[in-house]
């Protein structure tokens, strides 16, 4: 019973996540903003081996969820790690040509949120997106298991 209410959860998400609405959704290209504006965005062409990166993959159209998701990691990172070199939050919008490697290198074919250190990487986007409210403390055990 568990899987069957888990399988149908699953699909909803899935469908409310790629539904074709017209309402537009802001996207934000890193290698178009400031590092003013936002600060943990970097634009990573070749990733630092020594640096824990946690990567939010995104398309153009986002569902309420997976804004939510955004959210609460590029703050989690923000506020637990601050300005550590150590630890990087990137946005990696799919559609942008620039960024083909890492949706490549990752297997990404939607919405993803990767912590990743040199090979070592964990994809924690179904736990995050079935509870986004716990995505800081996933975040938290992920990055500190990397950084010792």
């Amino acid at each position: 019973m568990k899987q069957i209410l888990f399988l149908i959860l699953s699909a909803f998400l899935l469908t409310s996540c790629g539904s074709g609405s017209s309402k537009q959704v802001e996207t934000v290209n890193p290698a178009a903003e400031t590092a003013a504006n936002h600060p943990t965005d970097q634009t990573v062409t070749t990733a630092d081996p020594s640096v824990v990166y946690v990567y939010y993959f995104h398309g153009s159209q986002r569902c309420k969820t997976c804004v939510a998701v955004e959210k609460a990691a590029r703050e989690s990172v923000a506020t637990l790690y601050g300005e550590q070199e150590q630890v990087r939050f990137v946005e990696v919008p799919t559609d942008d040509a620039a960024n083909k490697r890492l949706v490549e290198q990752y297997g990404v074919t939607w919405n993803a949120l990767i912590v990743a250190k040199g090979d070592d990487h964990v994809d924690i986007t179904q736990k995050a997106f079935a509870n986004p409210e716990g995505v800081s403390g996933m975040l938290q055990e992920e990055v500190e298991r990397r950084l010792s």
